[in-house]
């Protein structure tokens, strides 16, 4: 079919190429940001470092698993403080230097995650643990008999 072009009345030149002169692509800028979140996940078998803007938008991550490390020692402080290193260094250029941390999970790597994001220069606002815990949810399975 191809791509049909519009023209306005009187005009000769197509919609589409008015638009696209007008953008200059090298006028835009980084944006600074001051100010960010922080979510570490750390379960039994992984850690996960998602760094976010204030409102939600991702600007850098990093897990033990895209490190290269596998298997048991994914889930260990040292691997988790490694992470963490990682996701900062991903947002290094966007100039935060606040951040919020959210942690979630029961992992091994929750404590030394936020040692190491506090060691690379973030001044730290607050911590908050966002762990799901059940309000007496459904009923558990029955007890297996062997």
């Amino acid at each position: 079919m191809g791509k049909k072009r519009v023209t306005l009345k009187g005009d000769t030149t197509p919609i589409e190429e008015q638009s696209s002169s007008k953008i200059n692509v090298s006028e835009k800028t980084a944006q600074r940001m001051v100010r960010g979140i922080a979510h570490i996940q750390a379960t039994y078998n992984n850690t996960l470092v998602s760094i976010t803007d204030e409102r939600g938008n991702m600007i850098g991550w990093s897990s033990a698993g895209s490190l290269g490390y596998s298997g048991t020692r994914k889930a260990t402080p040292f691997v988790a403080a490694r992470v963490a290193e990682a996701a900062v260094a991903k947002i290094r250029k966007t100039g935060i230097q606040e951040i919020i941390v959210k942690v979630s999970g029961v992992g091994s790597g929750r404590d030394s995650a936020i040692r190491a994001l506090a060691n690379q220069g973030l001044q730290i606002i607050s911590i908050k643990d966002i762990t799901p815990l059940p309000h007496n949810g459904p009923r558990p399975k029955k007890v297996r008999r062997v």
